[in-house]
């Protein structure tokens, strides 16, 4: 298998290319850098100043400015002598599509240029073409002759670029070849890259960017590894594009950026969230300071790797009740530190009683066990939830319909009155020879995992593998225990069970915090496998983060939207502000909200345009009419 990573059971950074961006270093030794878009239009210099300080201000450490046109790219001179007359010398990144003019303008103005292959100079009409040999190098060598002054003029300046391949914007050419894949992603990039070196132009960074973090998280460990095969390891730039906004947007960039975070990749990150710029830093920030001294010696086990970490496929368990197998992953709800359970407590987990009714209303993303630990439960459970308690106490409440018992690794070991479905806590210390063969013996057993390393995500792979090299087939649930404010826990929790998920490892979810709410870590498991897309509960949004080309007031919009439609599970909704972030860019949405004019909304089936230039105060109606067109809608249930 191809290597990707510098350590897959510790922790160390790949060691990439150092890249000089007007006074910032990137790559190497370096920080891992964090970096926001401006949304105001690029004509409205004094507007671009101002949020371009209010960013910096808040921990940005490169300002990207969108450079559609020639006009934008001149307007970039006025914003950086702005700045640097206001004593701010942050560089500034100027992001280029179809126009390779502008780009040559900018790139005598700013510190790096971002050109996207999938839309600078290849074919680009969202339509399936085949091309032979001939015609395939033909495209490449026109590809060439159009990048080439760029390169020679990024070279002359001193100015960086990034290479930024999208999932979602892939030309007609690499389409035709590769399909809309991660190979696709990497070898777009791959063709500009070469041209580079062959000019020896270096300073480069690279991105690989999806709305699907598995998708995004594929295509940069290919991406790593072609590099680390072909000897041309530059720095990375992490991103989950279109993440949309609030704890969603929070969880999908967490997911994709931490899972590649863990394993060293990374030298520089943008959480795109549909807020304001400055709102992104602090998540930012967040997520990578979780690796500034992380220690590389983390003494971990080698096991051999047992999957394919190119493409998804879920580890192979057997059932036991409905867990494991083809069962969606299961979430349990942590009740230990209750003093007592009551019907009414269950609500923060998804279960409301109807006194007048006498019934339960169960919402969509309701947890599936409870763990009471040594809590009895002396009421009547919904007929969809499970109870856990520990052994002792299972003991007197054996009999009890949908009671189930948790064992410490002593208790499993040691004869027991189990019968049927129990819980075993193991750790990676645990899971000795004589451990992993009574797993294999009993079939009826559920492996609760856990690690109480401080950085856990490698000992707990390094547990699954070898729970696969021998052969074991029991369900495992991912535990993680925290003690983090809100924010980081949101990302920390993400970031270790996505990682674990998107690779197909875990059969469910168990997470709690000290300073957090039975709601939110409710909620936030099942976010988690929402944005793995390994359990779908809700209504997915994929939306930009606004930038000067935006059309429209994004964030007001998706509000509206999703005020509308969140009830529609499953249904993914791409609100793109522009017609670049349009078709591409929702490559996964069911349905497409784009802006393309002012005042004027697209709509789109998939990739498909199906209404043109709607006003915007009839799109939203008109887009819930598209909807109930093609079957997918359902209305919202009542009070």
């Amino acid at each position: 298998m191809k290597t990707f990573s510098a350590d897959l059971f510790g922790y160390r950074r790949l060691a990439t290319r150092e890249v000089s961006i007007g006074e910032l270093k990137l790559g190497g030794d370096n920080p891992i850098r964090v970096q926001s878009m401006t949304t105001v239009d690029t004509m409205d210099t004094e507007g671009t100043v101002a949020e371009s300080v209010r960013m910096i201000e808040a921990g940005c450490e490169l300002v990207r400015i969108t450079a559609p046109s020639k006009n934008e790219a001149e307007n970039l001179r006025p914003i950086k002598d702005k700045l640097r007359e206001l004593g701010y010398n942050t560089p500034l990144v100027a992001d280029i599509h179809f126009t390779p003019n502008a780009a040559e303008i900018a790139a005598g103005i700013v510190e790096k240029v971002r050109v996207n292959p999938g839309n600078y100079a290849d074919k680009k009409k969202f339509e399936e073409i085949v091309y032979t040999d001939a015609s395939y190098q033909e495209e490449l060598n026109r590809i060439r002759e159009r990048f080439t002054p760029l390169v020679l003029l990024c070279k002359q300046n001193k100015t960086a670029m990034r290479i930024g391949t999208n999932h979602g914007s892939l030309s007609d050419r690499i389409l035709s070849r590769y399909g809309d894949t991660p190979e696709g992603m990497v070898a777009s990039a791959m063709e500009f890259i070469e041209i580079c070196v062959d000019h020896e132009f270096y300073d480069l960074v690279i991105s690989m960017k999806a709305s699907n973090p598995q998708v995004m998280v594929q295509a940069y460990r290919l991406l790593a590894a072609t590099m680390i095969e072909r000897n041309l390891i530059f720095p990375l730039h992490l991103g989950v594009t279109e993440a949309g906004d609030g704890e969603d947007g929070r969880v999908k960039s967490a997911v994709g950026i931490g899972a590649l975070l863990e394993d060293g990749l990374g030298d520089t990150v943008r959480v795109s969230l549909t807020e304001a710029p400055e709102a992104e830093m602090p998540v930012a920030k967040l997520l990578v300071e979780r690796y500034a001294n992380r220690p590389s010696d983390l003494e971990i086990p080698f096991e051999q790797p047992s999957i394919d970490f190119y493409a998804y496929e879920r580890r192979h368990t057997h059932e036991v009740n409905q867990v494991g197998g083809r069962h969606v992953p299961v979430v349990i709800a942590d009740y230990s530190s209750r003093e007592v359970v009551t019907a009414a407590s269950l609500f923060a987990v998804g279960y409301a009683y109807s006194v007048e009714q006498d019934k339960w209303n169960i919402a969509d993303a309701a947890c599936d066990f409870i763990y009471t630990k040594d809590k009895a439960v002396d009421f009547e459970i919904p007929g969809m939830l499970s109870v856990i308690q520990d052994y002792a106490t299972w003991l007197n409440h054996k009999t009890k319909e949908r009671h189930f018992p948790l064992l410490t690794a002593d208790e499993f070991s040691k004869p027991n009155d189990c019968s049927g479905m129990k819980f075993v806590r193991l750790s990676l210390e645990d899971l000795t020879e004589t451990c992993l063969n009574q797993l294999k013996q009993d079939a009826n057993t559920v492996i609760l995992l856990h690690s109480n390393h401080a950085y856990h995500m490698q000992h707990l792979r390094t547990a699954f593998f070898r729970l696969m090299n021998k052969g074991v087939m029991n369900p495992v649930i991912i535990e993680g225990k925290y003690d983090l404010t809100e924010d980081a826990y949101t990302l920390y929790a993400s970031t270790d069970m996505g990682a674990l998920l998107l690779d197909g490892l875990g059969d469910g979810v168990f997470i709690s915090n000290t300073h957090s709410s039975l709601a939110k870590s409710n909620q936030l498991a099942f976010g988690i496998l929402q944005a793995t897309r390994t359990r779908i509960s809700k209504t997915e949004y994929i939306s930009c983060p606004s930038c000067g080309r935006t059309l429209f007031d994004l964030q007001e919009t998706t509000a509206k939207i999703r005020s509308r439609t969140s009830h529609l599970k499953g249904v993914k909704i791409g609100i793109m502000g522009c017609i670049v972030n349009g078709p591409g860019e929702m490559a996964d949405a069911d349905y497409g909200y784009v802006g393309t004019g002012v005042g004027k909304i697209t709509l789109y089936k998939e990739k498909t345009v199906v209404k043109k230039n709607i006003n915007e105060e009839q799109a939203v109606d008109e887009l819930i009419a598209l909807i109930k067109e093609y079957g997918d809608w359902t209305e919202a249930p009542t009070e």
